[in-house]
């Protein structure tokens, strides 16, 4: 073996041996970045706890989405938001009544993945008796947003839940869908509540 050939196998063999502990450390800091990541990810199981207890609500209903009409119905009623899981679920029941459409009740479960960080809002009404497909999202600066994809009146739509003021004695809600993939939205139900007493809601 001549000179220049037992010189390039000593530069291999040293890079080899300098790459393989420079590798290690390179994966010890992804997996130190994913770790802190994981850590510093929001613990927001109790964000729907305000809601719990006794309210009056006051809602605004969008008669025909995405067909171009401003009809709206106006609604008045009560609910109770019960506490499940200590925070890490709710059961939220309302009853509303309105001069034009009528009497609606309805119910929101809401589950908390402590995995995902995430939150599941489940919504029916007495007069289907079916969960409606999960809206998923999560709290960020105060504000809830929560996303579903669903089939209405033969399209595809996208479906928005939007809660802000969840600080205050007034929390406001409000529903959108979007038939355009998100690029537009129409806001078809504004909820405002107002708390009744001090009712803790609680179920156990």
């Amino acid at each position: 073996m001549n000179l220049k050939l037992i010189r390039a196998c000593l530069v291999v063999c040293s890079l080899v041996v300098l790459w393989q502990p420079l590798q290690g450390l390179a994966q010890q800091n992804s997996d130190a970045a994913k770790a802190q990541q994981i850590s510093s990810e929001r613990d927001g199981q109790h964000d729907f706890d305000p809601l719990i207890g006794s309210w009056k609500y006051h809602l605004k209903k969008l008669l025909h989405p995405l067909t171009g009409s401003t009809t709206w119905a106006e609604f008045d009623g009560t609910g109770v938001c019960y506490k499940i899981w200590d925070g890490r679920a709710q059961l939220d029941t309302v009853e509303l009544d309105s001069p034009v459409v009528g009497h609606i009740e309805g119910l929101t479960l809401r589950l908390y993945n402590p995995q995902s960080h995430q939150w599941r809002l489940y919504w029916s009404n007495s007069k289907i008796g079916v969960l409606d497909p999960p809206q998923i999202g999560e709290f960020k600066n105060g504000r809830g947003e929560f996303l579903a994809q669903d089939t209405i009146n033969g399209k595809v739509v996208l479906i928005r839940f939007a809660w802000t003021n969840m600080d205050t004695s007034s929390p406001h809600f409000e529903q959108s869908f979007s038939d355009d993939g998100g690029k537009t939205w129409e806001v078809n139900w504004i909820t405002d509540q107002t708390r009744v007493g001090d009712d803790a809601g609680k179920m156990h």
